[in-house]
């Protein structure tokens, strides 16, 4: 039975597309950096900042933190609230706090943007803990799953992460826990690329996600 749910930050909990993009393009304007298609900006959303400006603008480790830095500073002063929770979202909440099921966050996002936004929006009235990543990012994201796991007292029976991408798939089967996938986010497109990695089932609405965790739990 779960009794234990890890939600994703963005992508899963809140749309913060309009935020992270105008400080990925504030930040790449900056250092002279080309123009990329909307697709490829989508995929700068979850992953370490660092890691998406070397794997699409082909720079190197030094000048993708000077990348980080820019893209923090801005996002931080003028993006950080643009952001929108996703419809059903706080429904879910509220049915998960009503069959007594423990929620926490676990996101990439490093934690004092993470824990900003999510106390701006009210998730702090569900989920704890709510845990990001560190500034030069030397968590994994497992390790903030299993911090949070830790803390919420959960087992790895009963417990599932729900994200969206490929990271959040990843970060669930090397912390051996549950995972359940979102398609209404960033990453997983449709049930078919969901089922690319371990799941319990796949949500196109948040509210589809207590139906998967409750249909679950009576197998």
């Amino acid at each position: 039975m779960i009794k234990n749910v890890i939600f994703d930050l963005d992508g899963t909990l809140l749309d913060t597309t309009e935020g992270v993009l105008e400080s990925v393009k504030y930040s790449a304007r900056k250092l002279g950096y080309p123009e990329l298609a909307q697709e490829t900006y989508l995929k700068f959303i979850g992953p370490p900042i660092q890691q998406s400006f070397m794997e699409y603008y082909g720079c190197g480790q030094e000048q993708a933190q000077e990348a980080a830095d820019l893209f923090r500073s801005y996002y931080k002063s003028s993006a950080l609230l643009k952001a929108v929770p996703y419809d059903g979202i706080f429904e879910l909440c509220e049915t998960l706090k009503k069959k007594k099921i423990r929620m926490a966050v676990a996101t990439y996002k490093r934690e004092d943007y993470a824990l900003t936004l999510l106390k701006h929006f009210h998730f702090d009235a569900y989920c704890y803990p709510m845990h990001g990543a560190d500034n030069q990012n030397i968590l994994k994201k497992e390790d903030i799953v299993k911090m949070s796991m830790k803390e919420m007292g959960g087992t790895l029976k009963d417990t599932v992460l729900v994200g969206d991408t490929v990271n959040d798939a990843v970060a669930a089967e090397k912390a051996g826990i549950l995972f359940a996938a979102v398609t209404y986010g960033f990453g997983f497109r449709n049930t078919e690329d969901a089922d690319t990695y371990r799941n319990i089932g796949a949500a196109a609405s948040p509210v589809q996600v207590a139906d998967i965790i409750f249909k679950h739990s009576a197998e």
